[in-house]
């Protein structure tokens, strides 16, 4: 999105750590496109310092969902009274029943926001939602290659066409990518969750791509498994999903073998997104009293491998494993 966005004129800064923020400030933020062509963005600032880069129109966090709560005090800094806050988070958002209505209105749920730090430090009235449909990775220090996906809906939580919605979708078409305003963002967002939620800790756990799981067939009747529990939860909340569970696994499929944000994450020694991702909705079954014995299952095996996880990467270096995407010997910067 920061590369795009600055190539089509668009003023962008961008937060960023260690190697990855070394990079950016030599080379340019590099997208490698589909086609290999590469989009290099160099009139962009980059810093770790959110004090130093001034207030925005729009503050994009494309962080993982369990590293907002470390940064959220420092979001005030980038912001004037007009700013809109985007989460692109994979998931549910800790948002979901904020500006919401109905008898859920405000509800904070606790897999997501358990302390309330980003209830507290982030106006629901600054948020506006966006769904990030777009496969990708960071392939090295300052690079990212794009694997599919071109779609960053938006929508504010209310369901209204505000003006600065509009301006939103206006600036992500122009810069190539296809955005348009939702007047039912949550509806949508489930679509994308839906698919996350049995995928990436699948994938995690058995270091299959998408390809993989959709055509080994008790992977993929585990993931039509948990989907349906999640489509009851949906049905509960009154959201209507407009695809059908095999639709949303062929959708995956055609992806092709594209390793899941999770299984990248697994395989680089990083701690998961999992409560977003697969916690959040065993917590919207128990408030919505629908039964969730698959999901239940794989959070906890996940939950066991993202404790492992995060034992690793607390222990002192030299002693932690080198993963085989580090094998320099050195632990990566921003970790």
């Amino acid at each position: 999105m920061a590369a795009r966005l600055a190539v089509a004129g668009h003023d962008v800064s961008v937060i960023a750590r260690g190697e990855h923020l070394y990079a950016i400030r030599r080379d340019g933020l590099r997208l490698v496109e589909l086609d290999g062509t590469e989009t290099v963005a160099s009139d962009l600032d980059a810093s770790d310092d959110f004090g130093a880069l001034g207030t925005h129109d729009a503050v994009i966090l494309a962080l993982k969902a369990h590293q907002i709560a470390a940064v959220a005090h420092e979001l005030a800094r980038l912001c004037d009274d007009g700013t809109m806050i985007v989460p692109v988070q994979n998931g549910i958002g800790w948002w979901y029943f904020q500006r919401h209505g109905g008898p859920h209105a405000g509800r904070r749920l606790e897999a997501l926001d358990p302390d309330g730090v980003l209830a507290a430090a982030i106006d629901a009235e600054r948020i506006v939602a966006c769904i990030a449909y777009p496969a990708a990775a960071k392939t090295a220090p300052g690079v990212v290659t794009h694997v599919e996906g071109d779609r960053f809906p938006v929508g504010e939580l209310d369901g209204t066409k505000s003006e600065r919605v509009k301006a939103l979708a206006g600036a992500l078409t122009s810069a190539g990518f296809k955005s348009r305003v939702l007047t039912d963002i949550r509806s949508h967002l489930w679509v994308k969750a839906w698919g996350n939620l049995a995928f990436n800790p699948i994938s995690a756990l058995t270091g299959a791509t998408l390809a993989g799981i959709c055509r080994t067939p008790a992977t993929r009747e585990l993931a039509a498994q948990m989907m349906t529990e999640a489509g009851r939860i949906a049905e509960a909340l009154g959201v209507r999903i407009r695809v059908s569970v095999e639709q949303r696994i062929a959708g995956a499929e055609a992806v092709g073998e594209h390793k899941t944000s999770m299984l990248q994450d697994s395989e680089a020694g990083r701690p998961l997104e999992l409560d977003p991702l697969v916690g959040v909705f065993v917590e919207l079954g128990g408030i919505t009293g629908v039964p969730t014995p698959a999901i239940s299952t794989v959070y906890g095996l996940a939950s066991l491998l993202n404790r492992r996880l995060e034992a690793e990467l607390a222990r002192p270096w030299p002693e932690r494993p080198v993963s085989a995407a580090n094998k320099s010997g050195r632990p990566e910067a921003g970790r």
